[in-house]
């Protein structure tokens, strides 16, 4: 039995030392890569959240610059929210809801996250917005009509056309008022400069009279005035004073003006309440530098991974790929192989190695037994071949005793090929028995019966000591000749005056039976291979000192058959037993076929 491998050299251990390591590389590899990208992560996607916070704005101020209520700003609420993934609620400054993207809970946040108000747009950057902070797409009672529209973009693609027959380039872009204002990189030539794009509608006429009126009242005097807003010079204050701050107080009640004649065309101003982003698969796009750190560390894990790994499968590929040479040499040749480790493998070679020695046993075993038997059959079948020829022949004459000499020596032969019979259904797990309840006493009395006439013959006294009432659970006929096997080896190793005696014993789990004799013994370094096949303690083959060498291996099998075993003890020229331990008649179902 191999010892246990120690933790330490076990392949166990130093393939999940193996993991670990490359487990640490990797861990320490991607922590050096969160760092390095990590920040860039964060902040573009604080950026990202930001755009999308302004566009909310956005799109929730567009709504209000256009509407003087927010009545039909949950469709936008909702679409905002579906397509930000944000909770978004909108509330009046008193805290009244006017949409939320949810149907019901509280407040994504405790602050307001921006006021939309069109007239004041200071707290967000819109492309666009005018200085004063008003939204450019709150236009109020700047907003042309479809014909009005449709005059101007006459006059706009007139001047397009003088434009570009000038020599000059141009597009027209269309105000959130409607009105289209041509666009060039250079000074419009006086051919084209005839005014009649710029000059007011008689919407825009009223509008802005109207703005100038609140202007100079906030002013507190009329020398100055505001052009169009909405046209190239976007509601430029003109004046005829030329004072810094003059011209700060007149910015200003611009600004003011602006607000009070837009203030009923707009939405009132709202609070805005934002939640955090919901996404449930945020993603960071690397940059092409993090993606070849991400490549490099990568193949360095890899190359790390590959060349540990290569390290330890070799160590373990070795000895076996060593075993596995040795396994496929020819079956005559035993070959070992060296144990150069202490772990697993090692123990598998020296398991290997052992394997080959009980192989090498068990073929010279083999040989040996194909050497016996042929001896075993030849001297009965040369004995009974030489007198048949004799007899032929006429030197002899075939009285009684001749027939009776090679009937002794046909029994033999008999004898000899039922005992290979016997081991060989042993060997193949063929072996029948036929259990019945019998009386250890009737058996031994029936074999001391059957060799009585030997015993006394050789002088020996066959004795029994058997209790009443012992009882087997086993095959009568086999019990008989396991028992009959061991007194006939008694009976030849015992000189005269010697006794054999016979005892059986019950005890609660087992019957023994015990054959006893006080012969010449058996060396001890001959017990442990007495119930070997053809093994005899004599080496000579004489058939006065030995039988056949199968005896003692029937009897090992005939007894495992029934459950039990059987053991063997001697003092050389004292005393030597056999004992049968078998199975008390009560417990022997359970050893049953």
């Amino acid at each position: 039995m191999l010892p246990e491998v120690p933790l330490h050299r076990s392949l166990l251990f130093r393939l999940l030392l193996t993991s670990v390591v490359i487990a640490v590389c990797s861990v320490a590899a991607t922590a050096w890569l969160a760092v390095q990208t990590t920040t860039r992560a964060v902040t573009e996607a604080r950026g990202h959240v930001l755009s999308e916070d302004t566009d909310i704005l956005r799109r929730l101020s567009g709504f209000a610059a256009t509407h003087p209520r927010w009545d039909g700003v949950q469709s936008v609420v909702t679409e905002l929210s579906r397509t930000t993934g944000r909770r978004i609620s909108l509330t009046t400054t008193g805290g009244d809801v006017i949409a939320d993207s949810a149907s019901q809970g509280v407040r994504p946040s405790t602050q307001a996250s921006a006021i939309v108000d069109p007239l004041h747009v200071d707290t967000y950057t819109s492309p666009g917005a005018q200085l004063g902070g008003i939204d450019p797409r709150a236009v109020g009672p700047y907003l042309l009509s479809d014909s009005e529209r449709a005059q101007l973009r006459t006059l706009a693609d007139e001047r397009l056309a003088c434009l570009r027959k000038q020599g000059l380039d141009g597009d027209i872009e269309e105000t959130p008022s409607g009105r289209p204002r041509v666009n060039s990189a250079a000074e419009v030539p006086w051919q084209c400069a005839d005014g009649k794009l710029n000059t007011p509608t008689s919407g825009e006429l009223a509008a802005l009279n109207e703005l100038n009126k609140f202007f100079q009242t906030c002013l507190g005097s009329h020398d100055a005035f505001l052009s169009l807003p909405g046209s190239e010079r976007e509601a430029y204050v003109h004046s005829k004073r030329i004072d810094e701050k003059y011209d700060e107080k007149a910015r200003n009640c611009a600004d003011e003006s602006r607000r009070r004649q837009l203030g009923p065309y707009v939405a009132p101003a709202a609070e805005l309440y934002l939640g955090d982003v919901s996404r449930s698969d945020p993603r960071f796009d690397l940059s092409t530098a993090n993606k070849i750190k991400v490549i490099g560390v990568t193949g360095l894990i890899l190359v790390l991974t590959i060349a540990i790994t290569s390290v330890v499968a070799v160590r373990l590929v070795r000895p076996l790929r060593v075993l596995a040479a040795a396994a496929q040499h020819p079956a005559d040749q035993h070959i070992r192989v060296p144990v150069t480790t202490r772990d697993e493998t090692g123990y598998l070679a020296a398991a290997f190695n052992e394997f080959t020695a009980r192989r090498e046993r068990l073929e010279a075993q083999r040989k040996a037994m194909v050497s016996d038997i042929a001896h075993e059959l030849r001297t009965p079948l040369t004995n009974i071949r030489g007198w048949l020829e004799v007899t032929r022949d006429g030197i002899v004459e075939p009285d009684p005793a001749l027939i009776a000499s090679l009937h002794e020596e046909a029994l033999l032969l008999q004898r000899v090929v039922d005992d290979l019979q016997d081991l060989a259904a042993a060997d193949a797990g063929t072996l029948k028995l036929h259990r019945e309840l019998l009386s250890a006493g009737e058996l031994l009395s029936h074999v001391a019966a059957a060799h009585g006439a030997q015993a006394e013959a050789s002088g020996i006294t066959l004795l029994q000591q058997v209790p009443d009432g012992v009882q087997l659970d086993a095959d009568p006929v086999r019990m008989r000749q396991i028992v009959g096997n061991l007194v006939s080896n008694a009976i030849r190793h015992t000189p005269a005056g010697g006794t054999i005696t016979l005892t059986a014993e019950q005890t609660d789990d087992h019957v023994l039976l015990t054959v006893r004799d006080t012969g010449s013994g058996i060396a001890p370094g001959d017990l442990p291979h007495i119930f070997d096949r053809f093994w005899r303690s004599e080496k000579s083959r004489s058939r006065r000192t030995g039988g056949s060498g199968l005896g003692l291996a029937i009897v090992r099998h005939l007894v495992t058959a029934h459950g039990g075993t059987v053991t063997a003890m001697s003092d050389p020229g004292v005393e030597t037993a056999f004992t049968l331990n078998l199975p008390n008649p009560q417990r022997a179902e359970q050893h049953r076929e």
